[in-house]
């Protein structure tokens, strides 16, 4: 048995797929030629893994496209996989979105929506289904889009118990659920919305992704507009671990598939000047839960550097040391294969990278 990494990589242009076997990486693409791919989803719960891909065509518009042979061939079905019902009056704008369920919920395949809005699929992303009560939430009424527009960006879901998922809302905050969708509750205590009158109020932060703790499922790790913070309580209460970041503002947010207390961040300058913090290409990786961060650029760039890295273009595989992989505006692809310690580029000179996803795949 072999262990080959899959990376999967979403532009504005379609999709490129990485296969890396030993130490060797090919690529190819582009998948969806000039379709802006914004989700990517590998899920690895099957025999041989499905991939799940949110693409966007300015002609025909979004549609949610699916692969069983890693890309070889692909399936779009006959009617629209996510499409809100008539009842809403709105339209699918984009998929932000795909995250397969743990193996509590082992065909759930749940898509985070522009309009704002959780669908869930019980066929493994083949069809999917509203869920209403996190879409008549009395608070939407007052949820206004963020600069990106007014998405469901973030999925999280509770490995132990699949009545438990936490979503995030551009701008609208956290919410969560703890019984299967039936009802939802703001989950943004600690977070600060500094645009706001009230910049600590019960919904309307910007928060810009979650990851979840590999060995603690309570605890996530929150990128904020300005602020990186943590859990340990599954969102009741956030406190801020900003500390030691030369910026506190940024989109992407990753743990490490293994060790607990280890994320990543990508600190951007500000809100109002959209670059690497420092001009300076880093990683910066926390090992103790956010009291200290380190930053990492070994075989990244040394010169001055302005390659921003979008919410969904940072994430770590299931490899042991992991890999980490980042993808920027520059149509630049970076990976590690060691845990962050060290970086080498894998691709250049692709349109703007939008989200990437990797996962190794054992044959």
């Amino acid at each position: 048995m072999t262990d080959d990494v899959l990376l999967t990589v979403g532009t504005r242009k379609g999709l490129f797929i990485g296969r890396r076997h030993g130490g060797d990486w090919r690529f190819d693409g582009p998948h969806f030629n000039a379709q802006a791919v914004y989700s990517i989803a590998i899920d690895t719960r099957r025999a041989v893994p499905r991939l799940l891909v949110g693409g966007d065509s300015a002609h025909w518009g979004p549609s949610v496209f699916r692969s069983d042979d890693l890309g070889a061939t692909w399936v779009e079905p006959p009617q629209p996989a996510v499409k809100f019902p008539e009842f809403t009056g709105r339209s699918l704008e984009r998929v932000w979105q795909l995250h397969p369920a743990g193996p509590e919920a082992p065909d759930v395949v749940y898509a985070g929506t522009e309009p704002a809005a959780l669908f869930r699929s019980e066929d493994g992303g083949e069809s999917f289904s509203l869920v209403r009560p996190l879409w008549e939430h009395p608070t939407r009424s007052q949820w206004v889009p963020g600069g990106g527009g007014e998405g469901l960006h973030t999925i999280v879901t509770d490995p132990r118990d699949a009545r438990a998922v936490t979503v995030a809302v551009s701008t609208a905050g956290v919410f969560r659920t703890r019984d299967g969708g039936a009802s939802w509750a703001p989950a943004n205590k600690g977070v600060s919305a500094v645009f706001l009158p009230d910049q600590h109020p019960e919904f309307g932060q910007c928060v810009h992704k979650i990851a979840q703790d590999a060995a603690d499922p309570d605890r996530l790790f929150l990128q904020n507009h300005w602020g990186v913070y943590r859990s340990d309580d599954g969102g009741e209460r956030w406190q801020d671990i900003g500390e030691g970041l030369p910026s506190t503002f940024g989109f992407a947010a990753a743990t490490h598939p293994r060790r607990p207390d280890t994320a990543y961040v990508f600190p951007i300058t500000a809100d109002s000047d959209r670059v690497p913090a420092e001009n300076k290409c880093r990683v910066f990786r926390t090992e103790d839960g956010g009291r200290t961060w380190d930053p990492l650029s070994a075989g990244l760039p040394s010169e001055a550097h302005y390659g921003t890295v979008l919410r969904d273009a940072l994430c770590t595989d299931d490899a042991d040391p992991a890999g980490v992989y980042f993808g920027n505006r520059n149509g630049e692809v970076y990976a590690s294969a060691d845990d962050g310690d060290t970086w080498r580029l894998l691709a250049s000179h692709l349109p703007d990278v939008l989200c990437v996803r990797a996962a190794v795949i054992r044959q």
